[in-house]
């Protein structure tokens, strides 16, 4: 842990209650319930945080017609990894830090930060959307952004009533506990694992792998030395036997004339100057809100 600090308990017993609920759905199993797990969380990871957090508002690595933008944050919001102002304001800073000091979440301050301390015992400016903000203004003049990042819990309370309303309590244990726990421990892999296992393509300033485990489960998003090779790159699987769905959506997009101003980079792409590996590079980069862009 990078310093000493105090448990954010609101956000642990949140995370605690969510896990017991993940465990009792276990003992409530029906073929429905899980069905309708797999598929929101497809729709919450895949489409929400791979699509819509990750690619198209912290990288702008395509562009499609701003409802379908809203829709996919939304369906980020489903996932409880909070607001997509904060999402990215994070990410932004994760990339400009990436592996030193002022990263939010480097494995250098310990696997277990990087996986979850950092959500349970890190600042609380991820509540705060004033402060959050200033790494994200092109989300912060948007109102809707705003609005989804105060009250980014209020589209899980209806989802929550019409999973019980179609199967009761397995469903929506099924459909919101189980199903966002196993998103979150996904996702915060791409955080932990893939900065410390797996192959290095390239020869990035920071310790980011390939692993394919990872990006089995997060749609793409565990082949992390090619993202931080090419950040604005909507491609992240590079060669033919990286598996991709989420670049498989955003092309099958672009070829029905939807997703637009499409990034995409191959295994033979040049590595960016800013991006190669420097022994040189200062211990700490500076977090003015200017000079945080989208993993630039």
């Amino acid at each position: 842990m990078p310093a000493t600090q105090r448990m954010n308990l609101p956000t642990t017993l949140v995370m605690v209650l969510f896990h017991l609920g993940a465990v009792a759905a276990l003992f409530l199993f029906s073929w429905s319930a899980f069905f309708a797990a797999v598929f929101l969380y497809w729709l919450c990871v895949g489409q929400g945080i791979s699509m819509g957090y990750h690619r198209l508002l912290t990288h702008r690595s395509y562009k499609v017609p701003r409802l379908l933008e809203y829709l996919f944050a939304v369906c980020g919001a489903l996932t409880l990894e909070g607001g997509p102002i904060s999402w990215v304001a994070t990410h932004r800073i994760h990339h400009q830090n990436s592996d030193q000091p002022g990263d939010p979440h480097s494995p250098r301050d310990g696997a277990w930060w990087a996986h979850v301390g950092w959500i349970l015992y890190g600042e609380t400016n991820h509540n705060n959307t004033r402060v959050m903000s200033k790494y994200a203004p092109d989300l912060a003049r948007q109102p809707f952004y705003v609005w989804l990042n105060n009250y980014h819990w209020v589209p899980m309370l209806p989802l929550g009533l019409l999973l019980f309303a179609i199967g009761g309590l397995p469903m929506m244990l099924w459909g919101i506990c189980l199903r966002v726990v196993v998103g979150l421990h996904a996702t915060w892999l791409v955080n932990s694992a893939t900065h410390m296992w797996g192959r290095r393509r390239f020869a990035t300033r920071d310790d980011s792998r390939n692993n394919w485990w990872v990006a089995l489960l997060t749609f793409g998003e565990g082949w992390h030395n090619n993202h931080h090779a090419h950040p604005t790159s909507a491609r992240h699987g590079l060669a033919w036997y990286e598996f991709d769905p989420t670049w498989i959506t955003i092309r099958l997009l672009r070829r029905l004339g939807i997703a637009k101003a499409v990034h995409a980079a191959r295994v033979t792409s040049p590595l960016p100057g800013r991006e190669t590996a420097a022994s040189s590079r200062p211990a700490a980069i500076g977090l003015e809100p200017s000079a945080v862009g989208a993993g630039r």
